[in-house]
């Protein structure tokens, strides 16, 4: 039994539309994963950026406690100095009272330039935050449209696979074991259209012999890379 180029060349088109639709379907979920994954890594930047504000914040805040501590120590020790029995005590208490006063203005600084820090964060935290919030928008958008192409995806699936079946109808019983090996072997490549005299699945020469045997549309499969062959429409 010979089957013409024609029905081979359609056979190998419906092959190659539904690995493509297969491999649609396939990516959708990849799609909407990896943004998932992305979505994952922006509540991690943000939660990070939080979490750095805060400790910030936490420290400006014990150092202002820390700045009142000295400031009331200062005044105690004022208040001690006023009472000094003599020069001595006097001289020990105006020294403590420098010192209070030079640990208080380095606090000072220190809580200034913290809370320079805090509003930093705070803008990195509201940038981080409109990230998060552009990349869910990003993930759902990719999740309705994989939702929304998928059942029409499939729909050409079933269709292609009913006209898939009907098409290898047409293949003689004696090569449908090495065409279905081929099949699951080389998928959408177990055909090859023959250019020149050339297989187009591995780029070799054909035999003479093999080029006769196509032109009588019988089957005839690659020597070199297995796929089923058929001649150009040319």
């Amino acid at each position: 039994m010979s089957v013409t180029a024609a029905a081979l060349r359609e056979l190998h088109q419906i092959h190659q539309q539904l690995a493509d639709l297969r491999d649609r379907l396939e990516r959708g979920p990849k799609q909407v994963r990896a943004r998932e994954a992305n979505v994952a890594q922006l509540e991690a930047r943000l939660a990070e950026a939080r979490e750095k504000a805060k400790q910030m914040q936490m420290s400006v805040d014990r150092k202002q406690l820390d700045l009142k501590s000295g400031e009331q120590k200062v005044l105690d020790l004022r208040v001690k100095l006023n009472t000094a029995n003599n020069n001595r005590e006097y001289q020990a208490l105006l020294e403590q009272i420098a010192a209070a006063e030079m640990a208080g203005s380095v606090l000072s600084d220190e809580i200034l330039e913290g809370m320079d820090k805090v509003d930093q964060l705070a803008l990195l935290v509201k940038e981080a935050e409109k990230n998060l919030a552009s990349g869910k928008q990003e993930m759902e958008k990719s999740r309705q449209g994989v939702e929304a192409s998928a059942a029409s995806i499939r729909s050409d699936v079933t269709r292609l696979e009913g006209e898939l079946t009907a098409a290898e109808q047409s293949l003689p019983m004696e090569t449908k074991v090495d065409y279905q090996r081929v099949v699951r072997s080389k998928g959408a490549d177990s055909l090859a259209q023959v250019d020149d005299g050339v297989c187009t699945g591995c780029g070799q020469q054909i035999t003479l012999n093999m080029q006769n045997e196509l032109n009588l549309s019988r089957l005839v499969f690659c020597k070199a890379c297995g796929c089923l062959l058929y001649l150009s429409g040319d």
